[in-house]
């Protein structure tokens, strides 16, 4: 497996590699069902970033090369990953005996979508072919009662393609949507912290009758108020303590999540893990069960103030909880180095540190978190600090550099 070694050892050289020449160095750089290239195609565009992702997608439509439909195709359904669906791929090239939908997507809540993935809408899709794969499916037991079709097709201009689903009897089982605002769906996704969010962004992809607007608006309303409160639990990570007498003073967003980008690379590379961003704050690898919750400080120098503040958020800790290997990473936006606290750790010393209830001020929907706060008691000598016990923990384990 050239290109995931390549990956491994030197990623800086497959990051400047165009998705063709990606492709090339992937097994024996002939794209085709159940081929060793697409096995290891598969699993590079599960392990790079949602951008990278996009800026693939796009390469393959503004530059035509040998099988880029057949790229575009994993490239969507590796999308469909990143909202959180299980996903099936499907076969580049149908067969008699086995139905060619391009992906299938198994949600959260129980909607199954068969997808079929389209460069151009320049000929006419046949949607009754695409109905006729998921008839097959349900018969077969493969999907369950609850399922839609949804056409990705290339370009924003589609109104041709938009008129004959309209036009035709599966207008309400049928949705479409073009590859640049799946993108950016899963970059809202991303930017949310809230579970519940996410199910909301996933059901803009499910057939719903617009008539009437308020679930639409719902939708708009709930993804806007996560990502604000996604925005202040940052802030609530580099705010310091009260006490400090530094209440707004924010770091920058941009170079906190350069710092961030810095911890978490640094991170994967001594753990031998590629992370992938799910939320603003947590990331896991393509198979899920490495997880990280990275956060960062700024340092607050006053007299009597704690160096390093931080919040733990229980969202935080359910999703380190499911990880095989999972660490709370805490990162100072003045050191090259960064710390991984093992969750199990950390989590036995959760009753050792002061927490915010929610709602804690007036007008305030704040939910419940636990502070955390770094202590330098000698030069360069950091402690976790427990403030209900006393029983500090010394972070000379757990620090590595970035």
């Amino acid at each position: 497996m050239a290109l995931l070694s390549l990956w491994s050892s030197n990623p800086d050289a497959v990051s400047s590699l165009s998705i063709e020449q990606i492709v090339a160095t992937a097994g024996d750089g002939k794209l085709r069902d159940d081929s060793e290239c697409s096995k290891e195609l598969r699993a590079f565009l599960s392990q790079v970033s949602s951008e990278k992702l996009g800026e693939y997608a796009d390469n393959c439509l503004s530059t035509s090369f040998s099988k880029s439909g057949m790229v575009l195709q994993d490239i969507v359904n590796e999308l469909g990953r990143r909202l959180d669906y299980a996903v099936t791929n499907g076969r580049y090239q149908g067969t008699a005996a086995l139905v060619g939908n391009d992906g299938l997507w198994h949600g959260p809540e129980g909607l199954d979508i068969l997808v079929e993935v389209k460069t151009t809408d320049a000929f006419r899709v046949p949607l009754n072919t695409i109905a006729d794969y998921r008839n097959r499916l349900h018969s077969d037991g493969t999907i369950g009662q609850a399922s839609s079709m949804l056409l990705v097709v290339g370009r924003e201009d589609t109104g041709e393609l938009e008129a004959q689903v309209r036009g035709s009897r599966h207008a309400w089982d049928m949705r479409l949507i073009s590859v640049d605002a799946l993108v950016r769906l899963v970059k809202l996704k991303e930017s949310t912290e809230e579970l519940a969010t996410g199910s909301k962004i996933r059901s803009v992809l499910a057939p719903i009758e617009y008539t009437r607007l308020d679930s639409l608006i719902d939708v708009m309303f709930t993804a806007a108020k996560d990502v604000e409160s996604a925005v202040e639990i940052e802030k609530q990570s580099t705010e310091g303590d009260d006490s400090a007498g530094s209440g707004w003073d924010f770091t920058d967003s941009a170079l906190l999540q350069k710092k961030k980008d810095q911890i978490l690379s640094a991170l994967g590379r001594l753990h031998g893990a590629k992370l992938i961003r799910k939320s603003r704050a947590l990331y896991w690898n393509a198979e899920h069960n490495f997880r990280t919750v990275c956060t960062v400080s700024k340092k607050y120098s006053g007299r009597g103030t704690v160096p390093y503040w931080y919040a733990y958020h229980p969202q935080w800790d359910d999703f380190l909880g499911a990880a095989e290997v999972g660490f709370f990473v805490l990162g100072c936006m003045d050191l090259n180095v960064a710390f991984a606290i093992p969750v199990q750790l950390f989590r036995q010393h959760l009753e050792e540190l002061n927490t915010t209830p929610p709602n804690a001020t007036p007008k305030s929907d704040t939910k419940s978190y636990w502070h955390v706060k770094i202590i330098e008691p000698q030069s360069k000598s950091f402690f976790l600090q427990m403030p209900k016990s006393g029983h500090h923990i010394p972070l000379v384990n757990y620090g590595f550099d970035i």
